[in-house]
C-alpha cells in the first residue's frame, strides 16, 4: 500500500509541477468544498505537493514509517491490515482538514496543498505501537519517538495558534492526533500496550 500511494502521488505531483491547471483543480479550498459541494477536493490535494522538495520529504516519511505500519497491521489486525492502513492514511487526510474547513469555509482565497496530514497520521501510528524507536530529527539527532510526539505536538500547536507563515500547523496536528486515535478504536487494547511499552523504557 505504502510503494503504491508514493508512486501515485509522485506521478501526479510531478505532472502538477509543470501545470498549475492541475493544482487548482486539486488544491482543498474550503469554499469550493463547502459550498459548490467539490468533496473529492477533500483527498485530492493530498496528491499535489508546492515543489520537489515538499514532495521529497512526505515521500521519505511516508516511505519509512508507512512500511513499518504495514507491519504492525498485519500482525495486530491480519486480513483487515491493508484496509485499515487505507483508512488511517485516507482518513487522517479528512480529519486534518476538519479544521481548516470550518474556519475557511467562507474564504476563497484559502488553498492547501500536500500529504502533511496523512503522512503525520502514519508516523504517529508507528510511534503508539514503539514509542521508544528512534526518530533522527531533521534526519541526523537520534530521540526516542514519545519525544519527538510530544515535541511535534507542542510545537504545531504553538505554531498554529501564532500563524504568519504557509504552513498548516493544524492538520499536521489533527492527522497526528488521528494516527494515535484510529488505531486504539479498532482495537482498544492497543492502549494499554502503548502505557506498558512506555513506562518500560
Amino acid at each position: 500500500m505504502t510503494i503504491l500511494i508514493i508512486i501515485i502521488t509522485c506521478f501526479v505531483s510531478i505532472m502538477a509541477f509543470s501545470r498549475n491547471d492541475i493544482t487548482e483543480k486539486l488544491q482543498f479550498n474550503a469554499a469550493k468544498i463547502y459550498h459548490k459541494h467539490e468533496y473529492y477536493r477533500l483527498i485530492s490535494h493530498g496528491f499535489v505537493h508546492a515543489n520537489w522538495e515538499h514532495l521529497i520529504v512526505n515521500m521519505i516519511v511516508l516511505y519509512s514509517f508507512g512500511r513499518a505500519t504495514e507491519l504492525y497491521f498485519h500482525y495486530n489486525f491480519g486480513r483487515m491490515a491493508n484496509a485499515y492502513f487505507l483508512i488511517l492514511y485516507f482518513g487522517g487526510m479528512l480529519f486534518s482538514n476538519v479544521y481548516a474547513l470550518i474556519k475557511h469555509r467562507d474564504n476563497p482565497y484559502y488553498n492547501a496543498i500536500g500529504a502533511s496530514g496523512a503522512v503525520s497520521s502514519i508516523l504517529f501510528c508507528t510511534i503508539l505501537f514503539n514509542p521508544w524507536s528512534k526518530i533522527y530529527f531533521f534526519g541526523v539527532l537520534p530521540i526516542p519517538g514519545v519525544l519527538f510526539a510530544l515535541l511535534y505536538l507542542v510545537y504545531c500547536g504553538y505554531m498554529n495558534k501564532k500563524g504568519g507563515d504557509s504552513i498548516a500547523h493544524d492538520a499536521h496536528l489533527l492527522g497526528s492526533l488521528f494516527g494515535l486515535i484510529f488505531p486504539i478504536i479498532m482495537d482498544p487494547n492497543l492502549l494499554e500496550s502503548f502505557l506498558k511499552k512506555l513506562l518500560n523504557f
